[in-house]
C-alpha cells in the first residue's frame, strides 16, 4: 500500500518515538484538534502492513465510544491512503477484530475498570505486538500497566521494542502524575516521553475548529482543550476548582482567638501522618510528622499532646482521625475528638422541628468536604505556606480530586472512593484529610444563647 501522509511537526516527533530503540510509553496529546487519534491510527495500519502476522490493540474506556470515534478515525485514514475493508481488510464488528490480508490483526479492546473484573482477567494471557490507547485518561493506572505487561508478541522475530501510545487531553488523573507532571519538571524518564500538541500546532485543522475552541465561556475548559493547561479540570462533579484552591494561599481568615489541631494519623506504610495548627481558619502551620514518631501511636500522642501545649490549644480542640490506627492516639489524649469518617451527618438545631432543613450527606466526611468547599469559594478558608512549598503541591493535587459521586443521581450526597483518588495520584490524600477535619468544629457550633436583661 501507497502511504502519502502530510505530519505535523508534533506528530513527526511522535513517530521518531514509535519507531525509535529506546521508547515504550509515549503520551501524545495535551489539547483538542493536535491530530492524536489520527496519529494512533495512521501508527497502527503502518505497522499491521509492514509486519505481517502482527497483532495489535486498538482500546479505550468504553467499547462503545471507541466505535463511535476512534473507530470511524481509522475508516477515514483508510480511506486517505486508499484501504479498503473487504478488499485489503475485514472488519468483524460481532467480534471487535480488523484483519488485514497479510494476517496481521487490530483487536478492539474496552478497559473499562469494571467491579465484576478488578484485575482486567478478561484480557487473560493475550499477548499483542503494541498497543494504542485513545483517551486514557478514562481508564485506571492499572489497565495501562496490564496491557503494557501484553506486549510480546513476536517482538523478537520484528526486531520491535514493546510500544505502547496513549492520547488524551489534559486531565488530572494518573497520566498527569506519570507523564505530564514528570516531564514538566524534566524528571521523565528516558524510556517514556509526552508530546503537547495543540490545535495551534496542526497547520491542516480548520480555522473554525479553532475559533470555536477560543469561543468556548467556560474558563476550564477552554484552558483545558484550546491551550492545554493541565492544571484545570472541568468536571462539574469537583468541589474545588483550580482557581479556588490556589486562592487558599493567599486568603487571610478573620484573626481569632480560638485555636485548633487537626491530624490524619498514620503509622505504617506509604500514608503520611499530617498535623495542622490553626488560628481560626487560618491554617498557620502544617507538619509531617518523621516515621519514628508516626510508627508509634504513644510517641505520636506524646508529640501532639507538647505541640498542643507549646501552642496553646485545649485538648477539647485537638481533632484526630479515629479510623484505624487512630483510634489508638486518640485514646492517650485526654479530651481529644475523634474523628470518624463514614458517621452520621451533624444535623443544624432548626432540623428538630423543621424536616426539610435535614441534610442529606451520605457521612460526616462528605458534609465537611462540602463546607470547606463553600468556607473556600468565599474566601474565608486560608493556608499560610511558601508559594513552592512541597505541602502546597500535594494540597493542590489532592483537593483536585475531591469530586461528588453520582452527581445526576437523586440520592444521598457522597464523594468519590479513597480508592479512587489513590488510584488517580497514587497516594492518599492525607493533607487534604486533615484541613477538612477543621471543619467539623464548623459544624458542631451551637449558637450561644442570647441573654436577655430586664
Amino acid at each position: 500500500m501507497e502511504i502519502n501522509w502530510e505530519q505535523t511537526k508534533k506528530q513527526n516527533e511522535a513517530w521518531e518515538y514509535l519507531l525509535d530503540d529506546l521508547t515504550n510509553e509515549l503520551l501524545f496529546g495535551g489539547g483538542a484538534g493536535g491530530g492524536k487519534s489520527l496519529l494512533g491510527c495512521a501508527w497502527l495500519i503502518i505497522m499491521c502492513g509492514q509486519y505481517p502476522g502482527s497483532r495489535w490493540l486498538l482500546g479505550r474506556s468504553k467499547l462503545k465510544s471507541l466505535k463511535e470515534t476512534t473507530l470511524q478515525t481509522f475508516f477515514d485514514v483508510c480511506k486517505m491512503w486508499d484501504i479498503r475493508n473487504e478488499d485489503d481488510f475485514k472488519y468483524n464488528a460481532h467480534e471487535g477484530l480488523i484483519t488485514f490480508t497479510n494476517k496481521s490483526t487490530i483487536l478492539l479492546k474496552d478497559l473499562f475498570l469494571y467491579p465484576s473484573d478488578p484485575n482486567f482477567d478478561s484480557l487473560g494471557s493475550l499477548e499483542i505486538t503494541g498497543a494504542f490507547i485513545d483517551e486514557v485518561n478514562q481508564i485506571t493506572f492499572k489497565a495501562w500497566s496490564i496491557v503494557k505487561s501484553r506486549i510480546r508478541y513476536r517482538l523478537d522475530e520484528f526486531g520491535l521494542m514493546p510500544k505502547i501510545l496513549g492520547t488524551c487531553n489534559p486531565s488530572k488523573q494518573w497520566v498527569y502524575q506519570e507523564f505530564y507532571k514528570l516531564w514538566e519538571e524534566k524528571r521523565l524518564e528516558v524510556e517514556k516521553k509526552f508530546i503537547q500538541a495543540l490545535a495551534i500546532d496542526n497547520p491542516y485543522i480548520s480555522k473554525h475548529y479553532i475559533n470555536n475552541l477560543k469561543s468556548i465561556k467556560d474558563k476550564a475548559t477552554r484552558e483545558r482543550l484550546l491551550l492545554g493547561n493541565w492544571n484545570y479540570d472541568d468536571d462539574p462533579a469537583c468541589l474545588f476548582d483550580y482557581d479556588t484552591i490556589c486562592d487558599l494561599f493567599t486568603n487571610k481568615a478573620v484573626k481569632s482567638r480560638e485555636k485548633y489541631i487537626t491530624g490524619d494519623v498514620a503509622r505504617k506504610g506509604r500514608d503520611k501522618m499530617i498535623i495542622i495548627y490553626w488560628e481560626g481558619l487560618q491554617a498557620k502551620e502544617i507538619t509531617i510528622l518523621d516515621y519514628d514518631i508516626k510508627k508509634s501511636t504513644s510517641k505520636s500522642a506524646e508529640w501532639i499532646i507538647n505541640y498542643a501545649k507549646r501552642k496553646q490549644v485545649r485538648h477539647s480542640h485537638i481533632i484526630l482521625d479515629e479510623d484505624g490506627v487512630g483510634g489508638g492516639v486518640v485514646d492517650q489524649i485526654d479530651g481529644c475528638v475523634g474523628f470518624v469518617n463514614n458517621s452520621q451527618a451533624i444535623q443544624p438545631d432548626e432540623a428538630r422541628l423543621d424536616k426539610t432543613k435535614i441534610v442529606n450527606y451520605a457521612n460526616l466526611k462528605t458534609q465537611c468536604y462540602f463546607k470547606m468547599a463553600q468556607l473556600a469559594e468565599e474566601g474565608q478558608l486560608g493556608i499560610d505556606e511558601p508559594r513552592d512549598s512541597e505541602i502546597k503541591r500535594l494540597l493542590i493535587e489532592e483537593l483536585e480530586q475531591v469530586k461528588q459521586k453520582n452527581v445526576d443521581k437523586d440520592t444521598r450526597i457522597s464523594l468519590v472512593d479513597k480508592d479512587v483518588i489513590k488510584e488517580n495520584i497514587g497516594r492518599s490524600p492525607d493533607v487534604a484529610d486533615a484541613l477538612m477535619f477543621r471543619m467539623y468544629f464548623e459544624l458542631a457550633k451551637r449558637p450561644v444563647p442570647r441573654i436577655i436583661t430586664l
